[in-house]
């Protein structure tokens, strides 16, 4: 059977080995037995919670501006959990595009599938929001088992990489967009497809607005709106959690009256139905993230 993506020659020049090494590394982390992956991501985010100062400080900085109702040694805890997460995530990024998931399906919980299916039967498409979770992608091959799902994402900055993973991807994925690529998605979702999209960083050049996240000012790609306006698609979140060795998927029903006239006001909605979602997995938010990097004119820096 041909490979789904084809391996350029040009990839393999010798300028590509060492990135090329790197992938290899990542493709045999994939096949360590989950056990071994969960105790080595855990002791890995902690390497990463001494090394990486910048990322450790920007997290600080949104959880006490996020999550001011928690004390200052509770946001301690909460943010050393966070780096070992992203360090267990990085393993399940490896095993959903490389390894198997057999050993994780056998405890996953999967809700509310049936919404994704009511919206197809009504001949709409589906466009499943979440976030920027350490569960992303292991959750979303997950949800392959029971639908089609189709992908935005962001290109890797190298080719083997962008090839690697893209290729692993497709193993799973009906499909996969570059986030430039507006016309195949729209494309898609008007062909009643099922696409997987998180809005929830700060893309600049982008349009966007103001909308409140966590009662905070956040600048918020208005592309959500734009696709329900130009597609007719229902808008579903998708929210993802790890528990223990268990993952919980639970598809929410579709947003009702989306969109509205205003992209501001629909932003503003999805921004919230994320606040939910990280509000039940705290740990797992992509805090490191410089959500807050643009504020409305006459603000204060958020990050000093």
């Amino acid at each position: 059977m041909p490979s789904p993506l084809p391996l350029p020659r040009a990839l393999l020049a010798p300028r590509h080995w060492p990135v090329w090494l790197g992938v290899a590394l990542l493709w045999l982390a994939a096949r360590l037995p989950w056990a071994v992956q969960r105790g080595l991501g855990a002791a890995l985010g902690m390497l990463l919670y001494l090394l990486a100062g910048s990322r450790r400080r920007t997290a600080a900085r949104n959880l006490e501006r996020c999550l001011p109702e928690l004390s200052k040694a509770r946001r301690g805890v909460l943010l050393r959990a966070n780096f070992r997460a992203m360090g267990i995530g990085l393993f399940e990024f490896a095993r959903a595009w490389w390894g198997s998931i057999a050993p994780l399906r056998r405890s996953a919980v999967i809700e509310g599938v049936e919404h994704i299916r009511a919206a197809h039967a009504a001949g709409r498409g589906v466009l499943l929001v979440s976030g920027h979770f350490s569960t992303l992608e292991i959750c979303g091959r997950l949800l392959c088992d029971h639908v089609a799902v189709a992908g935005m994402y962001r290109r890797h900055d190298t080719a083997p990489m962008e090839w690697a993973v893209k290729r692993g991807r497709l193993r799973y994925a009906r499909a996969m967009f570059a986030r430039e690529d507006v016309r195949g998605a729209i494309r898609h979702l008007k062909q009643g497809g099922l696409l997987w999209y998180a809005p929830d960083q700060d893309m600049l050049g982008r349009d966007t607005v103001f909308a409140p996240f966590f009662g905070l000012p956040a600048a918020t790609i208005t592309a959500t709106h734009q696709f329900a306006r130009l597609t007719g698609c229902a808008v579903i979140p998708f929210a993802h959690r790890r528990e223990g060795g268990r993952y919980i998927l639970t598809v929410q029903p579709a947003l009702a009256d989306f969109p509205s006239a205003d992209a501001a006001t629909d932003s503003a909605r999805v921004n919230a139905a994320i606040e939910a979602m990280v509000r039940a997995a705290p740990t797992q938010y992509l805090w490191l993230h410089r959500r807050f990097k643009r504020q409305p004119p006459g603000s204060p820096p958020f990050y000093g």
